[in-house]
């Protein structure tokens, strides 16, 4: 089985994620993985995780993408997500996962503007 990457992009002290493939436990640990190696090769001060695409997530998806913003607190970097629907929305709240202290927005341009009011006030 071919293991499927998210692509990760820098911009300027950014990294930008938009999540297009449908997530299964190997692909969302693979992510974790890369996007922490990825922090810590470019001391990224922020990244904003879209899921605009993301439609559906099971607990453990939910439980990593939970872990993922915490593990990029403990190294510094500032997580925004963007994009969540409805249904995942709804999915995090009824499986009693709170994503307490991060910051969201609708979309991915308002979660850049969201890490540099963040990251330069």
């Amino acid at each position: 089985m071919r293991k499927v990457r998210i692509p990760i992009l820098k911009l300027k002290d950014y990294l930008l994620v938009s999540i297009q493939v449908e997530l299964d436990d190997q692909t969302v640990l693979t992510f974790q993985e890369d996007l922490l190696n990825k922090i810590k090769d470019t001391g990224a001060k922020g990244v904003v995780i879209d899921l605009t695409s993301v439609d559906m997530i099971d607990s453990f998806i939910a439980k990593v993408l939970g872990d993922v913003i915490v593990m990029t607190s403990l190294m510094g970097t500032k997580a925004v997500l963007t994009g969540i629907q409805p249904a995942v929305a709804i999915t995090l709240i009824e499986l009693g996962i709170t994503l307490e202290n991060v910051h969201t927005a609708l979309d991915l341009e308002q979660g850049i503007s969201i890490l540099s009011q963040y990251l330069e006030g």
